[in-house]
């Protein structure tokens, strides 16, 4: 009895299998790859939104002038970028503390759309305070410390 031998190689069938498992593996990386550069432009341009968010508070925190800062203000950033931000100043219930919400735009002009910014904080202002409305505050808290030791 003869046997047949088969001749070494691959069949088409095989070759073809394994070049669709080539190719599947090749998109899967190349998704990655394309994720990974969006995920660091988006933290890029994140840290330069945070680095103009930094100028526009500093703008607010060194302005000792109640009624300039409810106005707002404009100023030129790097990379001809542009910051608008407008804040709204409130008394707090303790004498010389101020909620302010802060509203700020960032506009490049290489995005059609502005980066847009609000947060709240609270800021202890001596300088914002009315002397008449800081002392009935600093009555009524001295009042009811008092009334609180009495019980």
């Amino acid at each position: 009895m003869k046997t047949l031998s088969r001749p070494a190689g691959f069949t088409l069938i095989e070759v073809l299998v394994g070049l669709a498992i080539f190719a599947g593996a090749a998109v899967v990386l190349g998704a990655t790859y394309v994720n990974v550069l969006n995920g660091y432009d988006a933290v890029s341009r994140r840290n330069e939104h945070e680095q103009d968010l930094a100028f526009v508070r500093t703008a607010v925190l060194g302005e000792s002038d109640r009624p300039t800062v409810e106005q707002g203000g404009d100023f030129a950033l790097p990379g001809n970028r542009s910051a608008h931000w407008e804040a709204k100043v409130e008394e707090a219930a303790v004498a010389d503390l101020f909620r302010v919400s802060l509203h700020c735009e960032i506009r490049d002009p290489a995005r059609a759309q502005p980066w847009v910014h609000d947060e709240t904080f609270m800021l202890l202002r001596p300088t914002w305070s009315d002397p008449a409305a800081r002392d009935k505050l600093r009555s009524d808290a001295r009042d009811r410390l008092t009334a609180g030791r009495s019980q």
